[in-house]
C-alpha cells in the first residue's frame, strides 16, 4: 500500500516551506512522490511554489477549486485514484489553511482508496509567531488541524523570540485541551530550522498519528475568503506598502496572509506576507496574481488598495 500524509496548518504557517524540505529528505532516501496541493481556492499558488521539486522522482498535481464542498471531496478522491495507479512510494497532501481534516480521512476510507492507501503522517505546520487572537470559529479549525498530528512543528523560530514561541505553544496546548482533550508534550517540535538534524527528519517522516475524537463545529459557511488580483502593474515596494496598510485596516476584515507573484523589470518575484512578516523572492516562474486570504474580507474596502487590474472573489 501507499503511505499517504497529511501536512497541515492554519492560514500563512509556512507549510509549503516545509513540505520543500520534507520532500527533499524523501527524494534523498530513494522515494518517488508525489504531492497533491488540495486547494479550495481558484488560483493555486501554493503549486507553482513546489514546481522547482518537479523531477523523475517527484510529482506535483492539483486539486482544482472554486467549487462546493462535495464536488471539491470527489475531485480529491478523482485525483488519489489517479495517483494511486503512478507508482509513487509516498503521497503528500497540502491542503488549504482552513481545510476541515476529517476529508482527509474520510475519503481515504471510501473504495477503492482504504485498499490503495494506508495513512503515514500527519504533521501540523504552526507558525511561532501566531496571533493568539483568534475568532471562535478559526481556533476551533485550529484544534481540528491539531489533534490528530504525529507531531507539531514550529516555523519561523529563527525569527520569533523564544518567549513568543513558548506563549504560542502554550496556546496550542490550552486550544487542544478545550476542544478535544488532548494533552501535548515532545510532540512539538521547536527547534530552528538549521537545528533540525537528519535524525529529526527521520522521525518526523516516520511520526504517523493519533486518534482523537472531538465534536464537529465546522461551518461551511464560515466567512473565510480570498479575494484575487490579477494583472498587476506594481512594484515590490509599492505592493509592500499597501499591504502593510490592508493588516492595519480594520475595513478590510481580519486578513490573514496575502500571497502571489508580480514581475519587475521582466523578473518573477514571489510575495508572502502576514501580519508579522512580508517577505519577496525571486523565482523561475510565476502568474501575474495576488491573492488576498482572511475571514470576513471586506472586498470594496480591499478593492480600494488595487485600483488597477481585474478583481474577482472566490469563497473558500
Amino acid at each position: 500500500m501507499i503511505k499517504i500524509d497529511l501536512i497541515t496548518g492554519f492560514l500563512g504557517s509556512g507549510k509549503t516551506t516545509f513540505i520543500k524540505r520534507y520532500v527533499e529528505w524523501m527524494i534523498e532516501h530513494g522515494y518517488r512522490v508525489g504531492i497533491l496541493e488540495n486547494d479550495l481556492g481558484a488560483v493555486n499558488v501554493d503549486m507553482m511554489l513546489l514546481s522547482d521539486l518537479q523531477s523523475s522522482r517527484c510529482d506535483v498535481e492539483t486539486v482544482a477549486g472554486a467549487c462546493d464542498a462535495d464536488c471539491h471531496k470527489r475531485r480529491f478522491k478523482t485525483k488519489l485514484i489517479a495517483m494511486g495507479m503512478s507508482g509513487y512510494d509516498r503521497v503528500i497532501v497540502e491542503p488549504s489553511g482552513i481545510f476541515d481534516t476529517d476529508e482527509f480521512f474520510d475519503t481515504l476510507r471510501e473504495d477503492p482508496l482504504d485498499r490503495w492507501y494506508e495513512i503515514g503522517s500527519v504533521i501540523t505546520v504552526v507558525d511561532a509567531g501566531l496571533d493568539t487572537n483568534m475568532s471562535e470559529q478559526s481556533e476551533y479549525i485550529f484544534a481540528s488541524q491539531l489533534a490528530n498530528a504525529g507531531r507539531v512543528i514550529m516555523t519561523k523560530t529563527d525569527v520569533v523570540s523564544p518567549e513568543k514561541t513558548e506563549e504560542t505553544v502554550r496556546y496550542v496546548r490550552r486550544v487542544c485541551e478545550k476542544y478535544c482533550g488532548r494533552l501535548f508534550g515532545s510532540d512539538i517540535i521547536t527547534k530552528r530550522p538549521d537545528e533540525i538534524t537528519v535524525m529529526d527528519m527521520t522521525d518526523i517522516v516516520d511520526c504517523g498519528y493519533k486518534r482523537v475524537d472531538f465534536v464537529k463545529r465546522f461551518d461551511e459557511d464560515n466567512g473565510y475568503g480570498s479575494l484575487y488580483y490579477m494583472n498587476n502593474d506594481i512594484s515590490i515596494d509599492d505592493l509592500r506598502e499597501r499591504a502593510e496598510r490592508i493588516f492595519r485596516d480594520e475595513r478590510c476584515g481580519r486578513v490573514y496572509r496575502i500571497k502571489g507573484f508580480l514581475k519587475n523589470d521582466e523578473k518573477w518575484f514571489e510575495f508572502n506576507a502576514d501580519a508579522n512578516n512580508i517577505s519577496t523572492s525571486p523565482a523561475d516562474d510565476g502568474q501575474d496574481v495576488i491573492i488576498v486570504i482572511g475571514e470576513d474580507l471586506n472586498k470594496v474596502a480591499v478593492d480600494e488598495y488595487f485600483h488597477e487590474g481585474e478583481k474577482t472573489v472566490d469563497k473558500m
